[in-house]
């Protein structure tokens, strides 16, 4: 008892409530984790009821755009898994006083949710934030998924459910495509065994490329009101959203996260989420039948 106290780690997930955060700490838990897990949110109340399955699991305030819950968020953390919301990206104001006070406070150990491709794009929030991990000195594994189907069910769902359309200046450029729960799964073992993977890199991926357009067609197969595949020019699609009220940053975002690959070779597959399950990845198939009810009327 007292070895597995003495070996027992406090995990810290930022984003808790989030696509990413959720499925890290339903896999934690899934796995049976040794780990002492706590949540970081940013209202403890309402996370009551979200995660109320799961009854032993700690919840503290944490707010990435509050500094004053940064201190008390981290104390007596061991190890954190950090994801990038999408609408922050001031990496400056914002990822460095919370990697500063990482450090002020002796943790060490960081799982960061990167993105597949950082490493050739310098100016994007990611890039920025793992260079800063790197020169702060922390032991860290940088998970880099490719493109998460999950934004069919999210972030592209309003004009998809309004207009009956995915409406982006992502052109015919192929995108490949990779399930959130997968991700979640290998960040919860890679948190629950870190020193088997630290300081390492992984690309996550699924097993297709594919353009929008051809998942459009994909959904359209499945259901009787079919949707459409709509291009717009960045420049257009940057107006349009501003209208809409989204963040400006966000649309920026946005636009890099689908008009760049159109000048991009297509994303490589990587094999990294088999090799360590044994499973295979979830298939864009297998995903839309599986949340077929976000597409139809």
């Amino acid at each position: 008892m007292l070895l597995k106290l003495y070996l027992m780690k406090n995990i810290l997930i930022t984003g808790a409530t989030g696509n990413i955060g959720f499925e890290v700490i339903k896999f934690l838990y899934k796995n049976n984790s040794s780990n002492k897990i706590i949540a970081g949110v940013r209202n403890v109340e309402k996370a009551k009821l979200f995660f109320n399955d799961f009854p032993s699991l700690d919840l503290r305030r944490f707010d990435f755009e509050d500094a004053q819950t940064y201190e008390s968020s981290f104390a007596d953390i061991d190890r954190v898994f950090l994801l990038r919301p999408p609408h922050i990206s001031d990496v400056k104001k914002y990822f460095k006083p919370i990697l500063e006070q990482l450090k002020r406070n002796n943790i060490c150990e960081i799982v960061f949710l990167s993105v597949q491709g950082v490493e050739k794009t310098s100016f994007i929030p990611h890039n920025k934030i793992e260079r800063l991990i790197k020169l702060l000195g922390f032991n860290a594994i940088f998970l880099r998924p490719s493109y998460f189907m999950q934004n069919l069910t999210t972030t592209l769902l309003s004009d998809i459910k309004t207009k009956r359309a995915i409406i982006l200046p992502a052109g015919k450029a192929k995108f490949n495509w990779v399930d959130v729960e997968n991700i979640g799964e290998l960040a919860a073992l890679m948190l629950d065994h870190f020193s088997e993977f630290k300081n390492q890199n992984f690309e996550i991926t699924g097993t297709q490329n594919a353009s929008f357009q051809e998942v459009v067609d994909l959904i359209n197969v499945q259901i009787e009101n079919p949707i459409q595949f709509i291009n717009r020019n960045p420049i257009h699609f940057y107006r349009c959203k501003q209208k809409e009220g989204i963040n400006s940053g966000m649309i920026l975002v946005m636009i890099m996260l689908h008009f760049l690959p159109r000048f991009q070779k297509k994303p490589t597959i990587s094999n990294a989420y088999k090799e360590l399950t044994g499973k295979p990845a979830t298939t864009l198939e297998l995903f839309i039948k599986r949340e077929l009810n976000y597409f139809e009327l």
